[in-house]
Parts: structure tokens; C-alpha cells; sequence
């Protein structure tokens, strides 16, 4: 008989229980129990905060040499831990053997190995002199000068439940590497692994304070830790709801905001087209992680000249798509993370007929699957760029797709909802997508692929969020600039 693990949360280097006691992890494709996660306090939110700010200024002025050695450990352990982790990951998440094999801890591994290498390195900017008169401050002469980058404090990292460890990891890899402290806030969906992960780092050596973790249902103590004066900083990715009250909840106390919130992609398919990327592009909707990711082509935004081939193929390819157990190898679509959330997505397919959307595949309520909180891939064709689906995010596998006539169309279309994350553009003639691409009003964009460069900024315009991730820029996100002056 195995006994089920006890996981606590971590507070200034000391494993405790929650203070309000524990909650249920529900697996979303038995219904059943993966474990049972702590429940913070709003006081234990609080403790971490303040434990965090304590350890702040030692670790700041830790050797950059033993901090890439901290990260570096990390990597190793955590590439040690993935038979394990794994099952874990795919029990709390629901993603498929695919997905949770390939871009849960592979890529989680390889965020704490990038920024290991980046710790040791100086990120001061020098100045050529400049040549400066005299005044009534002080006398003229050459003024030589160097911006210091300075950790910006204590980061409160507050991630979503799609990729758990890697986007923890993609989180407090940089700011630790900084030179910044953290306290880790996972979903309340999936915190069970983030904490396994907490618990590897600790046993590698992190000192006391420099990460703390804290889980709760509950929106207070994550709300406690966007308001306290011991947070500097609050790194969201999340729904954009939640990023505005982050907004909000941060300006009392000047927060430094890094914001990575929801998307609409645009994947605006040309006349000369190959369609079979296009399609292989848009179809990553249903088979990356059921459409739970922000970067996702919902939106195919279609030339009419191509529009019937397009929804047929796609049709196609939704249709032959396996949905099921996520732990079966060939398994392709997954279940949804929660009850609410299969509900919440099939109220949008609802609403798009209602609107008047023609549903090519209806992937709601798969008569196969017993349990489990599953929507199989969903094709709503016939789309005016007014209809609910097409203006909201849904974070689910469903893709609408909407006819254009000419350029300046699809580009206002692309362009017409509240967010700008991450589009795609699909066109033989290269000159004519780069040109597309920087019309769209939108963080990222892809041209002729879905494939992603991990060392670009990546963040979005407009409701999709503040700030920048990803490579340098993800270092540069967790500091902040000094400018020292002298006389030459």
C-alpha cells in the first residue's frame, strides 16, 4: 500500500502545513484524486513575503559564480527527476503522453541551464564619455558613466495552470539568477509538482528565503502578496481578468509588473499559401495541450479564394485526431483542466451557433469518454469578426475561421479584438508576410510556422499584457537600471 505523500508549504526555509488546511487535486481525465495541496493563510502569504524581503540582501550579493552553480544543480536534478515527474505532471494537468513528456520538464530543464550560463555574466552598460559644460551644479568636463542592472527586489511569481514547472521555471530561473527572491504562487489546479520542484531546490542548498511557495484555492493570500510593500514585483501569466486587479491592486505601491496575459491569435492564410502548413499551424489548437495555451491560432483568418479547401482540410484533421486517455501514447487531444472550464468552452460553441456560426466538428461531450472533463476538437466556420468566439479568448480546442478579400481586411481583422499576443501570417511570397507582420498590433508573429525562438522577447500589446520574457530580455525583466556617474 503506498501512503499518499504530505506536501506543505515552504516559508523561510521551514516545511509547514497550511494553516487552512488542505485541498483535493483533481485528476481531469479520471475525476479522481491525484493528492492533496496546503491552503495558505493570508498571514502565511505574508510570512513568505517577509522572509523573502529578509533574504533579499544577502542573496543579492551572492557570488554570481554560486548562484549559476544553484541553477545549474537545478537542471541537473530536475532532468534526474522526470521519470517520476512526469506522471505526476500529466495526473495534475491532463496533458498527453506527448506533451507532457516533450514540453513539460525537458523544457523546464533547459530554462534553468540557459539561465545558470547567464548568472556569471555582467550586465553593466558602459558609456562613452560625454562632454559636458559647466553649471551652476558642479564644474564641465568629460563625464564618463555605466548603468548598472541591480536585482529588483523580491518577486512574487504567480503562474497559471497550463505548464506549471515550465512556466515556474521560466519565472524564478531569471529572477534568481538576478539576484532577486521569490515566493511561488502556482495554480490551484496543479501546485503538486511545482512544489516537488521547490522541494529539489531546497535539498540542492538555495538559502533560506530566497524561495518560498505558498498554494491556496483561495484568491486572497495571492492577492495579499500584489499588495504588501515586501513584494517588489509580481510576475502573472494568466487570465486577463486577473492581470488587470494585479494591475490595480500593484500601482498603491509602485510594483514592477511583468504581465503575460490571454490571446486571440490571428493566423491570416493567404492566396499562395502552402495550405498544409497553414493547416498543420492552426491544428495545433486541438493537439497542443486541448487549446490550453495563449499563443494558440484560434482565429483562422482565411483568403476567400481559399476558404472552403481551408475549413474542409481542417475539418479533416480535427475529425482524425485521437481523443483520450492522455496517458496513452497516441493519444492527441486530452481533457480540459476542470469541470468549469469544459462548461465554460462549450458555452462559447453554444453561443457561436446561437450567433450564427456553422459548427463543422462538435467536439462537446465526447459520448466515448466515461469521465474525465473532456472537449474534443471544435470547428466553427462561417464567422463574422463581431461573434463572441471570435472576440473572446476561449483556452480550449476551438477555431474559428473568418473569410477576407483583401490585405488591408485581414490585417483589420487580425487586428480587431482586445488582445495581441501572438499571430501567425501564411504566405509563399516572404517580402509580403514580413510586411503583414508588422501591421499586426500583437507581440509576436509567426511566419509560415508555429514554432517558436525561446531567445525573443515574448509578452503581448494591448490586454495581452506588460513587459517582456524570454532569453536576455527575461533577465532584464527582473531588474532594474542604475546609472552611475564621474569625472573623467
Amino acid at each position: 500500500m503506498t501512503i499518499p505523500k504530505t506536501y506543505k508549504l515552504l516559508i523561510g526555509g521551514h516545511w509547514v502545513d497550511g494553516a487552512e488546511g488542505t485541498s483535493p487535486i483533481i485528476n481531469p481525465a479520471t475525476e479522481t484524486v491525484v493528492g492533496h495541496a496546503p491552503e495558505a493563510s493570508v498571514a502565511q502569504a505574508l510570512d513568505a513575503a517577509r522572509a523573502a524581503r529578509e533574504a533579499f540582501p544577502k542573496w543579492a550579493a551572492t557570488a554570481p559564480e554560486e548562484r549559476a552553480r544553484l541553477l545549474h544543480a537545478v537542471s541537473v536534478r530536475l532532468s534526474e527527476r522526470a521519470a517520476d515527474l512526469v506522471p505526476l505532471i500529466i495526473s495534475e494537468t491532463g496533458a498527453t503522453a506527448a506533451v507532457g513528456s516533450r514540453m513539460q520538464v525537458p523544457v523546464a530543464v533547459e530554462r534553468f541551464a540557459r539561465y545558470a550560463k547567464a548568472a556569471a555574466k555582467s550586465f553593466d552598460i558602459p558609456l562613452p564619455p560625454s562632454s559636458t559644460l559647466a553649471t551652476p551644479l558642479a564644474p564641465g568636463g568629460l563625464i564618463g558613466a555605466v548603468v548598472n542592472r541591480q536585482p529588483v527586489g523580491v518577486v512574487a511569481c504567480i503562474s497559471p495552470y497550463n505548464f506549471p514547472v515550465v512556466n515556474v521555471a521560466g519565472k524564478i530561473a531569471p529572477a534568481l539568477a538576478m539576484g532577486c527572491t521569490v515566493v511561488i504562487k502556482p495554480a490551484p489546479q496543479d501546485p503538486l509538482a511545482v512544489i516537488e520542484l521547490v522541494e529539489m531546490m531546497h535539498d540542492i542548498g538555495f538559502p533560506p528565503g530566497v524561495i518560498n511557495v505558498i498554494t491556496s484555492t483561495k484568491a486572497e493570500p495571492a492577492a495579499a502578496l500584489t499588495e504588501t510593500r515586501d513584494v517588489d514585483m509580481v510576475s502573472f501569466t494568466g487570465s486577463t481578468g486577473i492581470g488587470q486587479r494585479i494591475f490595480s491592486a500593484g500601482s498603491l505601491t509602485m510594483k514592477r509588473l511583468l504581465l503575460e496575459l490571454g490571446g486571440k491569435g490571428a493566423a491570416l492564410v493567404f492566396e499562395d499559401a502552402d495550405i498544409a502548413a497553414a493547416v498543420g499551424g492552426i491544428a495545433s489548437v486541438w493537439g497542443f495541450h486541448s487549446g490550453q495555451i495563449c499563443t494558440a491560432p484560434t482565429r483562422a483568418i482565411v483568403h476567400r479564394s481559399k476558404y472552403d479547401e481551408l475549413v474542409e482540410k481542417l475539418a479533416g484533421a480535427a475529425r482524425a485526431l485521437k481523443v483520450g486517455d492522455p496517458t496513452a501514447i497516441d493519444t492527441m487531444v486530452g481533457p480540459v483542466i476542470s469541470a468549469a472550464q469544459r462548461d465554460r468552452i462549450d458555452g462559447y460553441i453554444a453561443t457561436g451557433a446561437q450567433q450564427g456560426a456553422t459548427i463543422v466538428v462538435d467536439g462537446r461531450r465526447p459520448s466515448h469518454m466515461e469521465h474525465g472533463f473532456y472537449v474534443a476538437p471544435t470547428l466553427l466556420a462561417d464567422c463574422r469578426p463581431d461573434m463572441t468566439p471570435v472576440q473572446e479568448e476561449i483556452f480550449g480546442p476551438v477555431v474559428v475561421v473568418l473569410p477576407f478579400d483583401d490585405e488591408e481586411e485581414a490585417i483589420s481583422i487580425a487586428n480587431g479584438t482586445d488582445f495581441g499576443l501572438y499571430d501567425y501570417v501564411f504566405s509563399k511570397d516572404t517580402a509580403r508576410a514580413y510586411r503583414v507582420a508588422r501591421l499586426l498590433r500583437s507581440g509576436n508573429v509567426g511566419v509560415n510556422t508555429a514554432q517558436r525562438n525561446p531567445e525573443t522577447p515574448f509578452g503581448g500589446f494591448k490586454l495581452s499584457g506588460v513587459g517582456r520574457d524570454g532569453g536576455e530580455f527575461g533577465l532584464h525583466a527582473y531588474s532594474e537600471m542604475q546609472s552611475i556617474v564621474w569625472p573623467g
